[in-house]
């Protein structure tokens, strides 16, 4: 039987954009702009349906007014979510955490702060919600090094590196409950443990 032939990944470039829907756009836009610092730009004049386009970070933020009902439901559904960190989230890099946070905490956004120690680093993480209670997390990452793991799966398939160490997580949050800093306790042990199995 001839070996199949690998597939290359797709030859992709670079993040272009994150869409969200909106029920309230105008609020939204206000949210991206003043607070994440977003740009509005030119929107193509062919779309039917009602939105706004914003640019920063190299990246853009595709905000569309949601029409359909079940949108609206999911969407005002998510505004009552609590903060969880392990909801899907965008990620910003910062310069000053504590900053950011002070500016959220005068803007009566409501965070939630967490510190994850991996090898004597610290990393300092935010949480809150943009006004459709999706997940916005503002941090200092880049102080983390980008290691690629040294075994390929073909090699190594799913036994745990033996160098491997796991981070610890430390979380204190603003407005959390303690069950939900157990779950994410836990939910970050669980990936420190994918992270130390060759994948």
């Amino acid at each position: 039987m001839a070996a199949s032939k690998k597939r290359s990944s797709l030859a992709l470039k670079s993040l272009n954009h994150i869409s969200r829907n909106c029920v309230d756009l105008a609020e939204s836009i206000e949210f991206y702009e003043n607070v994440l610092g977003f740009m509005p730009i030119k929107r193509p004049g062919s779309f039917d349906f009602s939105g706004a386009w914003l640019f920063a970070y190299g990246m853009g933020i595709h905000l569309l007014q949601a029409e359909k009902e079940e949108n609206i439901k999911h969407t005002l559904t998510w505004k009552k979510r609590e903060i969880n960190p392990r909801d899907d989230h965008i990620s910003f890099q910062c310069e000053d955490i504590v900053q950011v946070e002070k500016d959220l905490q005068e803007r009566n956004i409501k965070c939630t702060r967490q510190v994850v120690e991996e090898g004597g680093i610290m990393v300092d993480q935010l949480f809150f919600h943009d006004p459709d209670g999706f997940m916005i997390e503002v941090c200092n990452c880049e102080k983390l090094p980008v290691v690629p793991l040294s075994t390929s799966v073909a090699s190594c398939g799913l036994r745990r590196c033996a160098s491997s160490t796991m981070p610890t997580i430390i979380t204190t949050p603003t407005s959390s409950s303690d069950t939900i800093t157990q779950h994410l306790q836990a939910d970050y042990r669980a990936s420190s443990e994918q992270y130390a199995m060759c994948v």
